[in-house]
């Protein structure tokens, strides 16, 4: 979901950039290459020459600082902008969006993402320390997903900034006012997630305002680019069916 917040902030503000797909289901960010850029295999992460950034919001700071050296202007997010980008950010969606998978889907790719570590730790052993920290985090994320009280919490959470978006677009289009901001880049993804999870009708349709601040981001060529190409109608259940052929056939060779 990260991923996607950067390169829509990349296609808002018409930067040229070349999209590697990592894709962190079928264990793609444990290959040791992107491993050594990145021991802790979050994505994203963008590479400007030597410049390398992990940090989602830094390297949306960092794509308006290149977009305003690109047109010589000086416009860059106000403070509410900045600070409604941290309100979202806050909100892990970890272990919302993996309560919602059933669990034998949820399991199966667990195991073979824990098979995956383990089988690049033997591989490259001068990186095991940071596999074996890598392998620690599943586990307990298999822990706290057993714990209500974290589901509980995660989605308190959500509600409540999802109220807090409603209220604020009672008054304005958009997140900051009447254009739309990295804001709303940052708001996009979460209700793309909703969607793709099939809550929509919970978590966005029975909000007016969201609702119709959905129907018209959905519209913006970014938005269609982004998530639409691979995540609109049938083509979720393509891009949903080819991972999961993936790693059928990986576990049934056990490739890893």
């Amino acid at each position: 979901m990260d991923s996607q917040k950067v390169r829509l902030a990349l296609e808002e503000r018409g930067i040229d950039y070349t999209s590697f797909h990592v894709n962190p289901i079928t264990g793609k960010n444990m290959d040791s290459l992107f491993f050594r850029m990145n021991p802790s295999a979050k994505l994203p992460v963008l590479q400007n020459g030597s410049e390398i950034i992990y940090d989602t919001v830094e390297i949306t700071q960092y794509v308006e600082r290149i977009a305003i050296v690109s047109s010589g202007g000086s416009e860059i997010s106000c403070g509410e902008v900045v600070q409604w980008i941290k309100t979202i950010q806050e909100w892990n969606p970890k272990y919302f969006t993996l309560a919602h998978i059933p669990d034998k889907y949820r399991l199966f790719v667990s195991k073979f993402i824990r098979r995956v570590i383990i089988a690049r730790m033997a591989e490259f052993p001068n990186l095991a320390s940071a596999y074996h920290c890598k392998l620690r985090e599943e586990w307990e994320t298999e822990d706290k997903l057993r714990n209500p009280e974290v589901l509980r919490q995660s989605k308190e959470h959500l509600i409540s900034l999802l109220d807090e978006v409603e209220t604020k677009l009672s008054g304005t289009p958009f997140l900051v006012g009447e254009e739309f901001s990295m804001a709303d880049v940052f708001l996009m993804p979460i209700l793309a997630r909703l969607e793709l999870l099939n809550l929509q009708d919970e978590y966005i349709y029975s909000r007016p305002n969201i609702a119709k601040y959905w129907e018209v981001v959905k519209q913006r060529p970014s938005y269609k680019k982004v998530v639409g190409k691979y995540f609109k109608g049938w083509k979720r259940y393509k891009t949903l069916f080819k991972t999961w052929c993936f790693l059928q056939v990986r576990s049934m060779l056990r490739r890893y």
